[in-house]
């Protein structure tokens, strides 16, 4: 039990981490592309396995090297470049201003983009696991099941962000032009925030 209850909490913990605000804004600006559920939900998934990825592999590497050196704020300020990158490719994204916009985003963008927030998040997730399960074997399956937890959360927050666009709630041109304006120019601000404060 004393084992046990440390690697729920680690899902717990996972399907809270998606719902960060930096996940979230870079999620939006990928699934926001699609007309269809699914195909949003392809990319909340792809978003949760590039970002596991990420954690296992870069997490194992702090691991059995302890390379403390690894953990530097820079990672949050590439997160931080992406996501002004999203959000002005959304803005010159003509589609994205169409009702019913081609799904032309692959999976692959959505796999990168986790990848990367995983490499940010690596260090501080390391510490936390080796800090409720010390060993090494202990810390693995704690950051595996982080990971599930948050390819679970973003699966769930991706089905939040999809209700205004389902058929039932269509967004008018003008009101769905100024989600778009909106919700880009909040990735541009809030990464360019994350760049000054970590550089």
């Amino acid at each position: 039990m004393h084992t046990l209850l440390p690697l729920l909490f680690a899902i717990v913990m996972g399907m809270g981490h998606a719902f960060e605000p930096d996940h979230l804004l870079a999620v939006s600006t990928l699934v926001a592309r699609h007309d269809e559920t699914r195909a949003a939900l392809k990319n909340g998934l792809f978003w949760g396995l590039g970002h596991t990825t990420m954690l296992v592999i870069f997490g194992g590497l702090l691991i059995f090297s302890r390379a403390t050196f690894l953990q530097s704020h820079y990672f949050e300020a590439v997160v931080g470049v992406m996501l002004m990158g999203l959000g002005i490719s959304r803005l010159l994204d003509k589609n994205s201003y169409r009702q019913g916009p081609p799904a032309s985003q692959r999976a692959s963008v959505a796999y990168t983009v986790g990848l990367v927030h995983g490499l940010a998040g690596s260090g501080a997730l390391v510490l936390l696991a080796m800090s409720a399960l010390p060993g090494v074997a202990g810390a693995i399956a704690y950051i595996l099941l982080f990971g599930l937890g948050s390819v679970l959360g973003m699966l769930v927050a991706v089905s939040l962000m999809r209700i205004p666009f389902t058929p039932r709630m269509r967004l008018g041109r003008r009101l769905r032009a100024g989600a778009v304006v909106l919700s880009s120019g909040l990735s541009v601000g809030y990464g360019g925030w994350m760049v000054w404060t970590h550089v």
